[in-house]
């Protein structure tokens, strides 16, 4: 078996960056990811490609980094980070969908050590649709779970909980939108098991892509002013969440990470409405009914 170095890791992330973009690609059918290299003083760097009015992604951001330097007092107050130095890499992508009947989406897969001898891998996806459809948040989950089943038979339902739990609004009693899975500081005991858990985040990334197609297939009219309005409330949701819990979000201001690349997960627009309240046989209200922790997707 071939080693699984710092160096290794990098470079797949990095090709993952690069076939994930293509893929998407091929999905939008006009779009073209521009590619923005970058380099950080304290050390490391990364690649942000980002696409802007595509046929179906009106917004999207496709971002690879590689970081290491000194684990300052901020660090260790905001992510309980031990020891004096680190080194981290992952990719990280959102997409927002043009038309509201198509959803925004995210992932990230990360890899995290210290000089302390500490090390982990984390990552996560899930589906923000602007209108909940039942059908297509379920076979998202069923891809998931099929997933996660390759890695263990139970890591699907604990990292959906998980997922429940971290992409959730407690000063909306909302969750973001339909979940996924999340997972965080999966120590690796072994070599082995660094592999294992290495692969899993690889064919988290690889299926991003084919998630994403089958969410965006359906062809839909032109929308409304009353769907992109929805639509926009709907994206200042995802703002709030970013900047107030965001994990990757924070990480990266307490690193003093680039901050185009931190906010590129950022809607391209957003609006908040005071005290704005759907009417009950809407398909606005319906939507609001299923942004609750626990429903068994599958």
């Amino acid at each position: 078996m071939r080693a699984l170095t710092n160096d290794l890791i990098v470079k797949s992330f990095r090709d993952l960056q690069s076939f994930i973009v293509a893929e998407l690609e091929k999905i939008d059918g006009k779009g073209q990811f521009m590619s923005d290299e970058w380099f950080r003083k304290e050390g490391g760097g990364g690649r942000t490609m980002i696409m802007e009015q595509g046929l179906k992604i009106i917004k999207g951001g496709v971002a690879f980094s590689q970081v290491e330097g000194e684990i300052t007092a901020m660090m260790r107050e905001h992510m309980t980070m031990k020891g004096h130095s680190f080194f981290a890499t992952g990719v990280s992508i959102v997409l927002h969908s043009a038309h509201p009947f198509h959803p925004t989406m995210h992932m990230n897969v990360r890899y995290f050590e210290t000089d302390q001898g500490d090390e982990w891998f984390g990552g996560g996806i899930d589906l923000t649709p602007i209108y909940i459809d039942e059908g297509l948040a379920r076979s998202f989950h069923g891809s998931l779970k099929r997933l996660c089943d390759t890695f263990s038979l139970d890591s699907y339902a604990r990292f959906k909980d998980w997922a429940d739990d971290y992409f959730y609004l407690p000063h909306r009693q909302e969750t973001r939108g339909v979940g996924g899975i999340f997972f965080d500081h999966l120590k690796p005991k072994d070599v082995q098991d660094k592999q294992r858990i290495f692969d899993f985040c690889m064919d988290l990334g690889r299926n991003f892509p084919v998630l994403y197609a089958n969410q965006s297939a359906m062809h839909h009219d032109s929308p409304t002013e009353e769907q992109l309005y929805w639509q926009a409330l709907r994206w200042s949701r995802y703002v709030e969440y970013n900047l107030l819990y965001d994990r990757g979000t924070r990480f990266g201001i307490v690193s003093n990470g680039r901050t185009e690349s931190i906010l590129l997960s950022m809607p391209p627009i957003a609006t908040w409405k005071y005290n704005y309240h759907p009417d009950e046989d809407s398909l606005q209200f319906q939507t609001l009914r299923y942004l609750k922790k626990g429903l068994p997707w599958v």
